[in-house]
């Protein structure tokens, strides 16, 4: 019998998220667990539903491994250009990624992984998927993903249908206040432990995120003026990335490049870095609003829209908001600033906005957990 729950999301998915219409093309892929079938197959049938048509494909990790380990710069190059020309031909895009192994790829050499993200990764998805299809990205709550996050199967499966299916109207609702008080502001500067940064937003659009793109969703996103960002910045949210997981990033900046980056793995981290003059740039500036999700869960999709959290991106900027920054890399970090976390500020024009995780002006205050639930 199917679980009431995945109909309810997959018609989510299709009608809100990625808003299909009839006789629109829409790629459905899974990458990972086969227990992630019965929500495909929904979104398969919902998509027809709608007068949709559906097109899938099925990925698995490991032998995707096997691939990038021998893989060269002309033979992925190839791969990628017989992916791309589908992509384009696409109106809409849904991934459900469903990792047994967050580690499956730890063992994928670091100049095959660059090779990956410089000539698959970013032609196929950073440039055209993210800026011309009506795209969402997923996870499936299976056995990996609640152990990551401590729970029970069941328990992160409750867990996993609230945080997705939060209220958006009203957290849309919410948001303008701050969408438009990002708008009007120039300098920003962040502050907490192992961090003093600042920057501009003057002139890049604020976009409040509720169920369109990422879902779960809960964030308001912009991007730094490229060439604005100065200080340092300690991420204290661990972030798995390209099959390792990094911890305790610290990053400096001047003049909007990092100019020093160390961690647990400071020598992968500048690899990562290292792929091409874009990566050392920022991309992206978020605050994750979302009220389920309130502590880390080694998961950037869902902990980089924590209550309390934002993430400062080295990587592509989006088409949305958009600073002029291109990479093949786009690496949500993530800080986390509840009393718990270590406390810290954001200011806007040197005006604070929010602290320990909270905000504090009276015209946000909608935006505090306990007014979203």
């Amino acid at each position: 019998m199917e679980d009431p729950r995945i109909r309810k999301f997959a018609r989510f998915i299709i009608e809100k998220s990625v808003g299909l219409k009839k006789g629109e093309k829409i790629l459905i892929e899974l990458h990972g667990d086969p227990k992630a079938a019965p929500l495909a197959k929904a979104m398969i049938e919902e998509a027809y539903a709608l007068g949709g048509f559906p097109f899938f494909q099925k990925f698995d990790y490991e032998l995707e491994g096997a691939i990038l380990k021998g893989t060269s710069e002309e033979h992925m190059h190839n791969i990628a250009a017989y992916e791309l020309k589908r992509m384009q031909d696409m109106d809409a895009y849904v991934d459900i990624r469903a990792s047994k192994n967050i580690h499956e790829w730890n063992d994928v050499p670091k100049d095959k992984m660059a090779i990956y993200n410089k000539e698959y990764w970013g032609p196929i998805h950073l440039s055209e998927r993210c800026n011309h299809t009506k795209w969402t990205v997923i996870r499936y709550p299976n056995e990996a993903m609640a152990q990551l996050a401590g729970m029970s199967t069941e328990e992160y499966e409750n867990f996993y249908f609230n945080a997705c299916l939060v209220d958006y109207e009203k957290m849309g609702r919410s948001m303008k206040p701050l969408v438009e008080l990002m708008e009007r502001t120039d300098k920003v500067r962040i502050t907490g432990p192992k961090t003093d940064l600042t920057f501009s937003i003057k002139g890049i659009p604020a976009i409040g995120t509720t169920g369109e793109n990422n879902v779960p969703d809960g964030e308001i996103l912009t991007a730094p003026v490229k060439d604005s960002v100065n200080g340092f910045i300690y991420y204290n949210v661990p972030s798995p990335y390209g099959g390792e997981v990094f911890r305790d990033v610290r990053l400096e900046f001047k003049d909007g490049k990092v100019v020093n980056a160390t961690s647990n793995l400071t020598d992968k981290m500048n690899l990562i870095f290292d792929t091409d003059e874009g990566a050392r740039y920022v991309g992206e500036f978020a605050i994750g609003v979302n009220p389920i999700i309130t502590s880390p869960m080694l998961d950037i999709l869902f902990d980089e829209k924590m209550a309390g959290s934002f993430h400062f991106t080295p990587g592509n900027a989006y088409d949305v908001a958009d600073n002029g920054n291109r990479s093949a890399q786009h690496w949500d970090l993530i800080s986390l600033q509840t009393p718990e976390a270590g406390g810290g500020e954001i200011y806007f024009d040197d005006v604070l906005i929010r602290k320990d995780g909270r905000f504090v002006l009276p015209e946000l205050d909608c935006l505090n957990p306990e007014n979203l639930l």
